[in-house]
């Protein structure tokens, strides 16, 4: 049966099935091919989307313009609205479904998003939250099968840090889903939580997939055979006061060439979702240096700048799957 996603909105991976995701991964491949052979597309066109930010964005905020206009549609970035300050998230909801025809939300809560696709009427999709981040993810499985040999549920990623935040559990939840081997190398007490784990274990009960957890004492059965290492940002937006605490906590979990000989794979691929400090040359990067004397925190410069990595394929496939995102949800096909 034909997939159709008209309408729908993204907020997590959890609401959709494996063959969605494969479609939206294949209409991500199209339209990148089409971009690339400089093809001005139509399939947004008369399409008007808003896209709200309460948390400091390059990507996400930059993939969703550009995808916008790539196809013939207008984008509204809305810094300072009323919403949550002299009017409701349900009252904004509804003002702004009477107006676009898609709403994009970044920020801090998973239930703010879920209420404005509840209230507004048309497709809200899920640009970051403290729980998820469904978008990177996609982009995150396109890069995974443009740099390997093997289909994706032939392949083992290990995410190295706090698999407790947004990115280990989309990770979990994506890995789940397309059949993947997910393992977390990380201190025990940022696993993540035990009701997403035992749902995500069923999901891939039945795709073929496969979800374990490993401490640092372990790291060597974790890492074996891994096809990508994947970290993220040690400390969260919001978080910064607890930089000292994450450091104690994370710094054995420091993605290194060491982990990337010790999968046994040359070939293993390095990815991060970005920002990523792997050296002092950001303000945040020179502070830590100064307090902490790190100069490098969940990534080894090396690594980073590796023939592996792939980082930056990653940074552009944002843009090409939160297309098709979009195409699939409000567009024209």
């Amino acid at each position: 049966m034909p997939v159709n996603l008209k309408g729908r909105s993204f907020l997590t991976l959890k609401d959709f099935t494996p063959e969605e995701i494969r479609y939206l991964l294949d209409l991500s491949r199209d339209l990148k091919a089409k971009k690339r052979a400089g093809i001005k597309g139509e399939l947004l066109r008369r399409k008007n989307i808003v896209l709200i930010f309460d948390k400091a964005s390059t990507r996400t905020r930059c993939s969703f313009e550009c995808a916008c206009w790539d196809e013939g549609g207008n984008a509204t970035f809305l810094t300072n609205s009323q919403m949550g300050k002299k009017e409701s998230v349900e009252d904004t909801a509804k003002v702004l479904g009477r107006m676009y025809d898609g709403i994009q939300y970044r920020g801090f809560s998973q239930k703010l998003v879920e209420d404005l696709a509840r209230f507004s009427g048309v497709p809200v999709w899920n640009g970051l939250t403290d729980e998820d981040h469904p978008t990177q993810i996609l982009a995150d499985l396109l890069t995974i099968e443009e740099r390997t040999a093997k289909p994706l549920s032939k392949c083992k990623l290990v995410y190295c840090g706090d698999a407790r935040n947004n990115m280990g559990n989309a990770l979990m939840i994506g890995c789940a889903k397309m059949g993947m081997s997910f393992v977390a190398l990380a201190p025990k007490e940022l696993w993540p939580n035990e009701k997403l784990t035992a749902e995500m274990k069923a999901v891939a009960a039945k795709t073929g997939g496969s979800i374990e957890f490993y401490s640092i004492e372990d790291a060597d059965k974790a890492l074996k055979g891994a096809d990508a290492l994947y970290t993220d940002v040690w400390v969260s937006m919001g978080e910064e006061a607890k930089f000292e605490e994450r450091i104690k906590q994370l710094e054995k979990y420091r993605v290194t060439m060491d982990f990337m000989r010790r999968t046994g794979n040359p070939d293993c691929l390095f990815l991060h979702c970005l920002p990523a400090f792997h050296d002092t040359e950001t303000d945040v990067g020179k502070d830590i240096l100064k307090k902490h004397g790190l100069k490098e925190m969940e990534v080894e410069d090396a690594v980073f700048r590796h023939k592996n990595s792939v980082v930056f394929d990653e940074a552009e496939n944002r843009l090409h799957t939160i297309k098709a995102v979009m195409v699939a949800t409000i567009g024209d096909l």
